[in-house]
């Protein structure tokens, strides 16, 4: 058969099948191996969605300014979490860059707190 045929591999002359070939790293830098349970992201995250609720639940109760605070300070909360947190444990706040994510998290925060404050009261 030739090399480029469609027929059963041959075995080298020594009678043993020829090993796969070990596949290169595509890793530069290894990582160390993954922590299980991985909690710090989680728990940062539930305490995000915690404040968020908690903002909702007063906008409900009739305090819109207040709640929009509370989630004003949960978005600041996130913005500082995904800052300080490596890659590893940001978990579901990582979307792009470490940097990118804080400063529009952080932006996020104080443009809806800024929008707040100013919107004048209803007569």
């Amino acid at each position: 058969m030739t090399p480029l045929s469609d027929g059963p591999a041959q075995e080298p002359e020594s009678g043993v099948p020829a090993a796969p070939a070990e596949q290169p790293s595509l890793s530069l830098v290894e990582e160390e191996p993954r922590r299980y349970p991985s909690t710090v992201g989680g728990f940062c995250y539930l305490v995000i969605l915690a404040l968020t609720v908690l903002g909702l639940v007063v906008v409900a109760l009739g305090h819109w300014r207040g709640g929009v605070h509370v989630i004003a300070g949960a978005l600041a909360v996130a913005g500082a979490a995904r800052g300080v947190l490596p890659r590893r444990d940001a978990g579901m706040l990582e979307v792009r860059s470490r940097w990118f994510d804080a400063g529009l998290l952080v932006g996020a925060a104080v443009a809806v707190w800024v929008l707040a404050s100013t919107i004048p009261n209803a007569a």
